[in-house]
Formats: C-alpha cells, sequence, structure tokens
C-alpha cells in the first residue's frame, strides 16, 4: 500500500479565500449601512457615509457575483454594477469631506459647493457610459486571473479624474482634522481620515484588472485582493464608529456599546457562517463528493453556537472595554431597569397577598388599596366585590383612619371590615399612609396563628409599595434631570467639533407641551390651524394684548411672538454673524417665510445645523414666552 498524497493547489486556496473575503467586506457594509440608516440617518454626514457604504457594497457584491457566475452576460452584467459603483466612489468621498469639513466650522462659500456639483455630473455621465461600454469596455475573453471588462483610453483617463477626486476629498479631511479643538475629537477626525484612506486605496486594485504582470502572477493579485479586503473590513467599521458620533448626542460608552452589539450579532455571525459553509462546500467537491447534507447541519449549528456565545459573553466584553473605573455605577443603573417594580408588576404581586388572605382566615372578601398623595392609585381584590363598596377614597377618612391607628391594636375595626394600615416612616414624629388592606370579617373567630399570617402577608405588601414609593421618586428625580443632562448632552455634542456652538444662545429644555405649541404657532405664523387652535391663545399675555388689536387673538398672538423673537435680536446694526445666528433663522425662516435651503445659504450653514440650531432658537421663544405668561400672571 502507498500513502496517498494530496496536492495542494495554492491558487484555488487563494482564490476561495479572497471570495470569503469579499463576501465578508459586502456583509459587513450593507450592515453598517443598515446601522447608519438605523440610529442618525438624518444626519448629512451619516446620509453621505451612507452613500459611500453604498458604493463600495456595489463594488464588493458584484465582484463576488461574477466570481460565482458562469454565463458571460450575467458576468458583464456585474461588473458593470461593479463599476457603477467604482465610478461614482470619487463623487460620493468629495461629498462626504465637504460635509466633515463644514461641520467643524468652515462652510462652502459657493466653490467647494459647485466643485461637488460638477464632479457628481461628471460621475454621473460616465456611469450611464459604462453601460454603452465607453467608459469601460465589454467583457474581456480569458480570465486575468478573474474576469474583468476590457479598458480603453475612456478608462485610463477616469483613473486620472479618481486619483485628482480622491485628493481633493483628502485636502479637505486634513483640513478639517486640523480644525478640530480638542484631543478627542482630533483623534476621531484622524481615525475617519485613516479609516477613509484605505478603502480609496484598495479601490484602485480594481482599475487595474487584466494587467498583464498581475494576469502572469496569479498568486500576487489573489493576495493583494486578500490583503485589501481584509483592510477594508476594519477600516469601514473605523468609518463608521467615527460617524456615530456626529448627529447624535449619546454619550461615547452608548456608541460604543450599540455599534459592538451590532457588529457581533450581524455581519460577524453573517461571515463567519458564510464562511463555514463556503469551506465545508468547497472540501467536498474537491473530494469529488459536494457534502449538501452536512452544509445546512453547518449553517444551523454555527449560527446558534455563535448567538449562544455573543449572548453570554458580549455583556462581559461590554464591561472590560467601555465601562471602565465606573462600572460599580453602570451596574447600579443596569440592576435599576431589571429590577424595577412596575404598576403590573405590583398589581400582580398584590393580587396573590389578597388571595392568600381570603384563604388564610376565610374571608368572603379583601382588597388592598395603594394611595399617592392621598389618591386613589391602585386597587386589587379578591373574593366577594361587595368589599370594595368598603374601600376609604377621600383624604379625611385616610385622616381618620391615621389617627385611630395604634401601636397596640394589629386590625383596625372599620364598619363591617378589618382595615391594617401600610404605613412609611416620614420622619421620627409623622407616617403616612401608603394604602390599606381589607378584609371581611370571617364566620368564626380568627386565632394567634391567622392573625400571625395575616400580619406577616400585610408586611409584605407594606414593603412592596415602600419599594415602589421609592422607585418613584428615583424615576422623579431622573425625570427631572434629564432635560439638564440632553441640554449638557447637546452642548458636548455640538462643540465637539466646532467652538463657535459653545458661544451661541441656548436655553436648557423647556416644557415639551409649550415648545410644541410655539413650534406650531411659528409654522403657521401668517395663518393656518396651528395658529388659529393653538392653546397659547389662551394665555394671559394674549388677553392683555386684545384690545391693541380690536379682540383678534390670532393677531395678539402672532404679536406677542414677534414680540418674543424681537428680545432675542442682539444689539446693533443686522449682521450675518454666529451672535445673529438665532434671530436671523427666526427671521428669515418664519416671519420673511424664506426656504430652507435660501436661509442655509445666506447664513453659511448646513441644512442639518440649521434645523439643530432652529431647535435652539424656538427653545428660546418658548422660554420668552414662559416668562411673559409669568409676568402677566403676577399682574391680573
Amino acid at each position: 500500500m502507498y500513502p496517498t498524497t494530496v496536492t495542494v493547489n495554492i491558487t484555488a486556496v487563494l482564490e476561495t479565500l479572497n471570495q470569503i473575503l469579499t463576501a465578508g467586506v459586502t456583509i459587513t457594509t450593507v450592515a453598517l449601512f443598515m446601522y447608519a440608516l438605523g440610529f442618525n440617518w438624518r444626519d448629512r454626514i451619516a446620509q453621505t457615509f451612507g452613500l459611500i457604504l453604498l458604493s463600495v457594497a456595489l463594488i464588493y457584491s458584484s465582484e463576488t457575483i461574477a466570481a460565482i457566475s458562469e454565463q458571460d452576460h450575467i458576468i458583464q452584467f456585474w461588473l458593470r454594477i461593479k463599476w457603477t459603483g467604482l465610478v461614482m466612489l470619487p463623487a460620493v468621498y468629495l461629498h462626504f469631506s465637504d460635509v466633515v469639513l463644514t461641520l467643524t466650522g468652515r462652510p462652502s462659500r459657493g466653490r467647494r459647493r459647485k466643485v461637488v456639483y460638477a464632479v457628481y455630473i461628471i460621475s454621473i455621465i460616465m456611469t450611464i457610459l459604462v453601460w454603452f461600454s465607453i467608459t469601460v469596455g465589454g467583457l474581456a475573453t480569458k480570465k486575468a486571473p478573474m474576469f474583468y471588462l476590457e479598458r480603453n483610453q475612456v478608462t485610463y483617463w477616469f483613473g486620472w479624474f479618481y486619483l485628482l477626486v480622491m485628493f481633493l476629498a483628502s485636502t479637505n479631511l486634513i483640513r478639517a482634522t486640523r480644525r478640530s479643538i480638542t484631543s478627542t475629537s482630533r483623534r476621531r477626525l484622524i481615525y475617519l481620515l485613516t479609516g477613509a484612506a484605505i478603502p480609496v486605496l484598495t479601490s484602485i486594485l480594481f482599475l487595474f484588472h487584466g494587467n498583464t504582470f498581475l494576469a502572469a502572477h496569479p498568486n500576487l493579485f489573489w493576495m493583494m485582493s486578500i490583503f485589501f479586503a481584509a483592510l477594508t473590513i476594519p477600516t469601514l467599521v473605523m468609518m463608521a464608529y467615527v460617524v456615530s458620533f456626529f448627529g447624535l448626542t449619546w454619550t461615547d460608552r452608548a456608541i460604543k456599546s450599540r455599534l459592538l452589539r451590532w457588529l457581533l450579532r450581524g455581519p460577524f455571525v453573517v461571515a463567519l457562517v458564510l464562511g463555514l459553509t463556503t469551506l465545508v462546500r468547497r472540501y467536498g467537491l474537491s473530494q469529488g463528493d459536494p457534502y449538501n447534507q452536512y452544509i445546512p447541519v453547518v449553517m444551523v449549528s454555527s449560527t446558534l453556537v455563535l448567538q449562544y456565545l455573543i449572548t453570554v459573553l458580549s455583556p462581559k466584553l461590554e464591561q472590560k472595554l467601555f465601562w471602565g473605573d465606573e462600572k460599580g455605577d453602570f451596574e447600579i443603573i443596569q440592576g435599576l431597569q431589571d429590577r424595577m417594580l412596575t404598576k403590573k408588576d405590583l398589581n400582580q404581586f398584590l393580587e396573590t397577598i389578597v388571595a392568600s388572605i381570603c384563604d388564610r382566615v376565610q374571608s368572603p372578601g379583601c382588597f388592598v388599596v395603594a394611595y399617592d398623595a392621598g389618591e386613589v392609585e391602585l386597587i386589587v381584590s379578591a373574593g366577594n366585590k361587595r368589599v370594595l363598596s368598603h374601600v376609604p377614597m377621600e383624604a379625611s377618612k385616610l385622616e381618620e383612619i391615621k389617627q385611630a391607628i395604634t401601636p397596640e391594636r394589629a386590625f383596625l375595626e372599620w364598619g363591617d371590615i378589618y382595615l391594617v394600615p401600610l404605613l412609611d416612616d416620614v420622619d421620627n414624629d409623622d407616617q403616612q399612609i401608603l394604602g390599606l388592606c381589607g378584609f371581611m370579617r370571617p364566620k368564626g373567630t380568627m386565632d394567634e396563628e391567622a392573625e400571625y399570617d395575616v400580619r406577616l402577608m400585610t408586611e409584605r405588601a407594606n414593603l412592596a409599595l415602600h419599594d415602589r414609593h421609592l422607585q418613584k421618586h428615583v424615576i422623579d428625580s431622573i425625570a427631572t434631570l434629564q432635560s439638564e443632562v440632553d441640554y449638557i448632552q447637546n452642548l458636548r455634542a455640538s462643540t465637539s467639533y466646532d467652538r463657535r456652538g459653545l458661544l451661541e444662545s441656548g436655553v436648557r429644555e423647556v416644557n415639551p407641551e409649550i415648545f410644541a405649541w410655539v413650534r406650531d404657532a411659528m409654522t403657521h405664523y401668517w395663518g393656518g390651524p396651528k395658529l388659529t387652535n393653538n392653546p397659547l391663545l389662551q394665555f394671559k399675555f394674549v388677553d392683555a394684548n386684545l384690545d391693541e388689536f380690536e379682540g383678534n387673538r390670532n393677531n395678539a398672538l402672532r404679536a406677542a411672538l414677534k414680540t418674543a423673537i424681537e428680545r432675542l435680536r442682539p444689539e446693533g446694526e443686522r449682521k450675518y454673524t454666529s451672535d445673529w445666528i438665532l434671530y436671523n433663522i427666526l427671521d428669515l425662516k418664519f416671519i420673511q417665510g424664506e426656504k430652507v435651503r435660501e436661509v442655509a445659504r445666506r447664513l453659511s450653514i448646513s441644512e442639518a445645523d440649521l434645523y439643530r440650531k432652529q431647535r435652539v432658537a424656538l427653545e428660546n421663544v418658548a422660554q420668552i414666552i414662559i416668562e411673559m405668561e409669568t409676568e402677566h400672571a403676577a399682574l391680573s
């Protein structure tokens, strides 16, 4: 017997590995596109980054499908889609760099925007010409070492166009990096610059498909493709990580945590399962057996195992990577969410208590009522519904019950029922009634053991109400802090890349209802249902101006809004500088009725930035409206 020798085709192995990594780039790109779409798609940077991801997805997905296709017309179709993404890539990169530079406080004065438009027009024309075999030729007759479209003179000029536009985009990103004002923002922009450079460089390889030198050295070609694909995946993730900070007011920890969770459960699992399936199929084919029966087993088992490992290990990984020295605080906050006693949880627990009391003392009916500031919040009953007629509803009855409480009496006799007060110590000398447990008199007499059991169960009900009461205080405190935290987070986000944001006017978030009414009134400033049906019409500052406007409430409200806007006007002659930005937005957009695009152009800011500053301006107006109402209420 001679030993069996196994020959390994290095080229075939490299080609298979390249296909797996190319598919991995596609999966990662689509996953990051979905991530951007779901979290901060309204931000212009996220939108332009999405265009980059779309172009990269077209390039790599088409490359993957073309590599496994066998019919020439299908291969040519997918290669043209690949060139569509490749031709549009310079334009979207330049657009992306322009938006980043604008965010750092260098809006376009017209020249950069015109260049972006011109590059888009050229790219769109060249994309159309791809499908007429002008930008690039038809399908080559031979693989070298893979199928490609023939290059021509227009392809050569496109190569120079590609390099020129990418140079302009890199220049914009370098300028943006130099303008960053903090070490954190500078570090992130360096990440962005590095991450943006890699897909640009790796995409250049696609321009050299069909090169005679690479055709003569296929192993070198496949190794370069593998290296570039492997490098593209982490750099796209790096770009997504930086872009996540734009347009969002989340903390760094929250952004990193969300991105990590999505990457693990999305592209990581899909890419690994796809890679394992491909290896099983290719190995079976090499041995003359397609191994079809093992493919679904590998897919299902690997998916389940990976999801299980992520579920078990990802919380610990997040703690290790993102929590740092604040681990104790985060554990308390997370534990609060998991252990919060909701109203439904309290209701279920009290149902068990009242049913147990009925069974233990053989009472026809039992109830537990919870109070909040003397008002009935919750009633739970069991047994005969007539017991509910004995529930004390009035505050005077609660005071009477409170006066009747003595340490010696376990139960209060209240008509036909026994009452057990559920108390909370306010201080050393006073108590407040959190609730009452009442049950109808049993037919027989209660022995000491039964009384002890009832007392034990009511103590547990008392503990549940006490915990619920404390948790409501915690929730109220968090709600009170929320507007101030949001304000600080907004300032942190808006000033990370442009120091002017710190100097602009701003107020803490006002009452959301007042803000909504002011926003609606300003939207229909010159007439419309949002003005004529606005609750602000019933405010006292409107009543004070009715005589001046002959009883017309709409005109009185419009004048009050104008007065509030004028209070935001800086002193001196009108200018279009940063200290006038809020007043100019309100005047141009709402009073003069100009379109958003025109207002943004006149103020030299992006539309996304305009919307952010518009909200700050309306919050200022709402705050002034509240002050005006307070002043008139004090006079009346």
